[in-house]
This record gives structure tokens, C-alpha cells and sequence, in this order.
């Protein structure tokens, strides 16, 4: 029997994917029982994958690994939208909603102009913003995908979502204790957390540090963060369509329209009005986090750790300076208003 071309080209690179991507979930589960706190399999996906670039660099390796860190990443990033409640977000109030927003803006802005004055392509500036602003490691992959190609995306998109989870983790230990000494009650402590930190996991684990119903809370925060990712996802697109360069030379940004943003949202539609079973939910959510971890292997498969090293102090220093801005942009607007 004849193996099919699309089978034939791309199952070397996803089958390599795949096996990176479990080798960090058992080490995910073991490192966990080993040391108490788990380390994100995102983050090992991409350490694992990078150790084996050598082997990735194939070229029998090359259609997979495209396959899995695009096509293969829109689709877990529409299955997201399974996780959005509408209703859950309209029952934040209006003034909670501009908050967020506004800290999203801000971010977003802070990172093309930070990365301008670095040194930094505009491209970084927008992949750092955008995943400070929005969730983290998911939002780095989605805006990567219409981010023209260029010889250091994968390496840039790779070093986002390393810092993010670093930032993020750092976060979760301070920003309830920060919280804590400015006296905010569950609410609004929930309403900080889920406004300022990166990922989703962090979220809840910062939340639940004060309290199951500040835990509640944040995680409506976080999650009307993760539904902005439509508009900033079709922002940015915008934004790129005109010549830039990350030298100072131009080039043609030729932006993709997302049909994954607008899958994306479709879902979230249909999820707020209960017409997907409970437990076609949780599978297709299982398909959307095993697609992610199977996205970030293969990125980290077609990223070198000496391309990463290369990088510098200026594009840690972008990620951390966006940060503290998303911190102060939630945190004083929430103090006064709040």
C-alpha cells in the first residue's frame, strides 16, 4: 500500500514533535514528584526540543516541524475558545472591563516603542507585548503566526515564551503578597492578579494562594484576556501590513488573514450558549493543550540554543520592563477606581 505524499513529508517532523512533546509531559509529572512544583511542559518542550535541534535540522524533519507549529497551532488555538463563558465576562462590569483593556493597550504599545529604543525589531516588540497583554506562551504562538518570516522569528517566538513563563512564575509568588500589603480585599486582589499575570496556570495558582474565591475571580479576568486575543491577534496583522524592518531595511509584510481567530471566537459563541457536551468539551480542550505542547516542541526543535544565547540583555530586558508596565497599568487604575 502507498503511503500518501502529506503522510510521506510531514510524519517524520510530527512524529518527532510528539515524542518531544510527551517526553515533557512525563517530565513534567515527574520532576513534579520529585521536587514538589511542577515545571510547565511548555518550558520542557522547548528545552528538549532546542537540546535535539542537532537532529531536528534533518531536512526529512523540516515539512513536519512546519505542520505542527503552524497549521497544527491554529487549530489548538481555536479549541480555546471552548474555554470562554460570555456571560462569565459581562459579569465583571464595564469598569473592570476598560481596566483591562486599557492595561492590554498599554502593554501592547510599550512593547513596540521599548523594543525601539533596545534596539529590538518592531516584530519582538509586538510578539513581547502581545504575550505580556494576552496569555502568555498561547499568545506568543498565535501572533508568531502572522508575524512575517524572518531569520530570527522561531528564535524570538522561543525566548518569549521561555521569559513569559519565568516572569509569570515570579509573578504568581509576589503579586499576592504585593496585594496583601496594599490591603485589597478577594475581589479586587482577584481582579489584579487576573489582569497583570501572564498565563492562565499562573493565574490560578496565584489566586488560590489567597483564596478559592480571589482564585474565581481572577480566572474570569484572565480568561476575558484570553478572548482579547482575536482583536489583538487581527491588530497586529494590521499593524505588520505596512514595510518595516528589523535593520532598518523594508520589507513587505505579507499578513495571513486568521481564520484561527475567527474559529476562535465562533467557539467561544457556541461554548456560552451550551451547545457543545460537556464531554466533547473536555476532550476537544485535551486536543487543544496536546496541540500546543506539540506546537512548542516543534519550535523549540527548529531553535538552536546558540541562536537564543545570541539574543542578549536587551530582549530579557524588553520582557521584564513589560511586565512591571502591565503590573503599574493594572494595579494603579484598579487602586483608584476600584
Amino acid at each position: 500500500m502507498r503511503v500518501p505524499e502529506f503522510v510521506r513529508s510531514v510524519g517524520p517532523g510530527f512524529a518527532l514533535s510528539v515524542v518531544v512533546a510527551l517526553a515533557s509531559h512525563l517530565s513534567e509529572r515527574l520532576l513534579g514528584g520529585l521536587w514538589g512544583k511542577p515545571v510547565p511542559a511548555a518550558v520542557l518542550a522547548l528545552v528538549i526540543g532546542m537540546a535535539a535541534h542537532g537532529i531536528s535540522r534533518n531536512p526529512v524533519f523540516a515539512a513536519g516541524l512546519t505542520f505542527s507549529s503552524k497549521k497544527l497551532l491554529q487549530v489548538a488555538i481555536a479549541l480555546l475558545g471552548l474555554r470562554i463563558v460570555l456571560a462569565d465576562i459581562v459579569g465583571l462590569g464595564l469598569t473592570t472591563v476598560l481596566i483591562v483593556i486599557g492595561s492590554m493597550a498599554v502593554t501592547l504599545a510599550s512593547g513596540i516603542v521599548l523594543a525601539r529604543l533596545l534596539g529590538r525589531s518592531e516584530a519582538y516588540g509586538v510578539l513581547a507585548g502581545g504575550a505580556t497583554a494576552i496569555c502568555g506562551a498561547s499568545a506568543a504562538l498565535a501572533i508568531s503566526s502572522v508575524i512575517p518570516d524572518g531569520q530570527r522569528k522561531d528564535t524570538d517566538t522561543a525566548f518569549v515564551v521561555l521569559a513569559c513563563n519565568l516572569l509569570a512564575t515570579l509573578a504568581m509568588i509576589s503579586y499576592p503578597l504585593l496585594a496583601g500589603w496594599l490591603h485589597f480585599d478577594e475581589r479586587i486582589t482577584g481582579i489584579f492578579l487576573g489582569a497583570s499575570i501572564h498565563d492562565v496556570a499562573q493565574v490560578v495558582g496565584a489566586g488560590l494562594s489567597v483564596s478559592e474565591a480571589a482564585a474565581g475571580t481572577a480566572t474570569i479576568v484572565k480568561i476575558f484576556r484570553v478572548f482579547l486575543l482575536l482583536p489583538v491577534v487581527l491588530a497586529i496583522g494590521l499593524f505588520l501590513r505596512r514595510s518595516h524592518g528589523s535593520d532598518g531595511g523594508a520589507i513587505k509584510a505579507k499578513v495571513p488573514v486568521p481564520l484561527f481567530a475567527f474559529a476562535f471566537l465562533a467557539l467561544a459563541g457556541i461554548n456560552s450558549v451550551e451547545l457543545v457536551p460537556q464531554d466533547l468539551r473536555i476532550a476537544l480542550l485535551d486536543v487543544s493543550r496536546w496541540g500546543l505542547l506539540i506546537a512548542i516542541a516543534a519550535l523549540g526543535l527548529n531553535t538552536s540554543i546558540e541562536a537564543l544565547v545570541k539574543l542578549g540583555w536587551r530582549h530579557m530586558l524588553v520582557m521584564v520592563a513589560l511586565m512591571l508596565v502591565i503590573g503599574l497599568a493594572s494595579l494603579i487604575p484598579i487602586a483608584i477606581l476600584l
